[in-house]
């Protein structure tokens, strides 16, 4: 038997795979950030708020060194996976309100 070499596309795959946990782990951070603040929030005024603190980058420390791209979509998915782990809530009455 003879071992063939580590395929090259398998580290790029890899080195993919952490920069979008990296980037998820950003904007769950900031997400949570933002609503320790504010206590509850419209999620469209969320997701505004963290494109905005993403773009300004040099306001939020650790951001400054990483470049990429927020979308709502993004911020959007990170919203479920917090609302998923229990770290956010929403109201009952107002679905679209969430609570830190």
């Amino acid at each position: 038997l003879r071992l063939l070499p580590r395929q090259r596309y398998l580290r790029a795959e890899r080195a993919e795979v952490s920069a979008l946990e990296r980037k998820r782990n950003i904007l769950c951070c900031l997400i949570t950030r933002i609503l320790k603040v504010e206590k509850q929030l419209h999620i469209d005024n969320l997701v505004f708020r963290v494109i905005d603190a993403c773009q300004k980058g040099d306001s939020v420390p650790g951001l400054q060194f990483l470049s990429f791209c927020c979308r709502s979509v993004d911020v959007r998915s990170c919203v479920l996976h917090l609302l998923n782990q229990g770290y956010l809530r929403r109201q009952e009455e107002r679905p679209h309100v969430l609570e830190y």
